[in-house]
């Protein structure tokens, strides 16, 4: 009895953690055209299903959620940078899960992880961690353009900008008070300084409306995707997706594995193959709902970190997002403005990497450079990865270290080089 309320427990901690992604996922597809409440209701389904199916057949306390930096991609490179609807986003998310699921069924995904350098994979962490900032300073007016620089500092008296100020500070406040589900809250406080203070909000004033049936509207959008995912110039991006997908889920199971104890001396998980293939029939699963792609959350931590090491820890995240799923009017009453908090301790959380790079050695220093910078300045996150990878390449080649380069690494790289060649057309 004992140790069911401490995994049911430890599962509140994590969905408290982590719950802030009800209201940041379908801020960021919004951007992309998602509607909201249909993209908080499918965030909240896709979570509860993909959770409760790790906790039932991997039976590993781990939460499973829309991956922040994954969402990103496909609203702000995919959709607002390259032009394309987010069904087609979509479309992409399919087709990046169907590959994965392949390569896990024929055993190939841990070998495509083994070729990527450690250098590379913390980079791109934290190029996603920067990327996702940029966005949350662009919503909360803190960062604006500017016609001589570019981008600039914003008018700080604006609404949007002292919303998000405040809601920063308070955030950071109750993070450094170790407030289970400090971002949540601080979210929650901006939304309604936002709406009281200021009017940029009209949140609810009854539970009458808060609560409303889901809508699924999302589901099966994919498929009005189809015919132009098939078009040779996503390649690169199907390609980006895959690999930063691979990417944040091996580095979370390993991070969260670690710290409950799953981890033996050689390094690797008990039943690590059924974690993946979750993982893996989540991203997919993802795509079908539309609530972009769903990877294993780092902020499973906080619920190892209560006592929860079961399958049951997850089930109550489940539950809980379950239940979230019947309160999708929040999400379109809540501005951006009131997430960009949010965005921005997200993205600290992320770059938090930084120190396992050799920045000393321009064999890792200059490739990651290269990828933490052009992310957020090109905004794309395929771009930052493709750099890095062609410069990683290039300089193991200069060296003369031809045994560090993967043969995985040269067909990547040349798909880069011909996707940024000046002969395609953009």
């Amino acid at each position: 009895m004992r140790v069911m309320k401490t995994e049911i427990l430890a599962g509140l901690t994590t969905f408290m953690t982590m719950s802030y992604i009800i209201f940041a996922n379908p801020a960021i597809l919004s951007a992309a055209g998602v509607p909201p409440r249909a993209a908080l209701a499918v965030t909240c389904l896709g979570t509860a299903l993909a959770t409760a199916l790790m906790g039932l057949w991997a039976r590993y306390p781990f939460a499973v959620a829309p991956g922040m930096g994954l969402n990103a991609f496909l609203a702000y490179t995919i959709c607002r940078g390259m032009g394309y609807s987010w069904e087609t986003g979509m479309a992409v998310v399919v087709v990046e899960g169907a590959i994965i699921t392949v390569l896990v069924v024929v055993g190939l995904r841990q070998w495509v992880m083994d070729a990527i350098p450690m250098s590379l994979k913390h980079a791109i962490g934290m190029g996603i961690g920067m990327f996702i900032a940029f966005i949350g300073l662009q919503n909360g007016g803190l960062v604006v353009r500017n016609p001589a620089t570019l981008v600039t500092l914003g008018n700080l008296a604006e609404p949007a900008a002292l919303v998000a100020v405040a809601g920063l500070l308070v955030t950071v406040a109750l993070l450094t008070w170790r407030v289970p589900g400090a971002i949540l809250l601080g979210i929650v406080f901006s939304a309604v300084l936002a709406d009281a203070g200021f009017g940029l909000a009209r949140l609810p004033g009854s539970w009458g409306e808060v609560a409303a049936l889901p809508d699924f509207s999302t589901v099966g959008g994919f498929v009005r995707g189809f015919p132009e995912v098939l078009s040779w110039k996503l390649l690169p991006v199907i390609l980006a997706f895959l690999m930063t997908d691979f990417f944040d889920t091996m580095g979370t199971i390993i991070a969260v594995g670690t710290q409950a104890g799953f981890v033996d001396a050689k390094g690797r998980i008990p039943r690590i193959r059924e974690i993946l293939y979750v993982d893996s029939l989540a991203a997919l699963f993802g795509g079908i709902l539309g609530s972009s792609s769903l990877t294993t959350y780092v902020e499973s931590a906080s619920g190892v970190a209560a006592g929860g090491r079961r399958g049951t820890t997850a089930l109550t995240v489940a539950v809980l997002f379950l239940l979230a799923m019947f309160v999708s009017p929040l999400a379109a009453a809540i501005p951006p403005c009131a997430v960009a908090p949010a965005l921005i301790i997200v993205g600290y959380l992320m770059v938090r990497s930084l120190s396992g790079i050799e920045w000393l050695r321009v064999e890792e220093g200059i490739p990651a450079f290269l990828v933490f910078m052009l992310m957020p300045l090109t905004f794309s996150i395929s771009t930052g990865v493709g750099w890095g990878l062609i410069a990683f390449v290039a300089i193991q080649s200069f060296r003369g270290n031809f045994r560090a380069i993967h043969p995985f690494l040269w067909a990547v790289a040349a798909v880069f080089a011909v996707a940024f060649s000046p002969l395609v057309p953009r």
